[in-house]
């Protein structure tokens, strides 16, 4: 029996949903580099209004306020680099 490399397992055992198909199907169809451009921006501006309706949402039932956000802009949270 032939080996198969993790690659291969792993491509083999995915599965997508039916939204990911019609992404992946909308970037396959583009022409041109501007069309995944435009698609990029389409996703980019989707994923902005469903953020800023959440952050609404978290100001609104005061989960979230300026004292917080002043906390968060004070903090350093980017993952530190290890290395190998």
């Amino acid at each position: 029996m032939q080996k198969k490399n993790l690659k291969t397992m792993i491509m083999e055992a995915t599965v997508l949903n039916s939204a990911q198909i019609m992404i992946l199907e909308s970037f396959a169809s583009a022409k041109s580099q501007e069309e995944m451009d435009e698609l990029m921006d389409v996703l980019r501006e989707f994923y902005a209004k469903k953020l800023d309706k959440e952050l609404e949402r978290l100001w609104n039932e005061g989960i979230l306020n300026q004292e917080k956000l002043d906390e968060l802009s004070e903090q350093h949270l980017r993952t530190p680099y290890r290395m190998l």
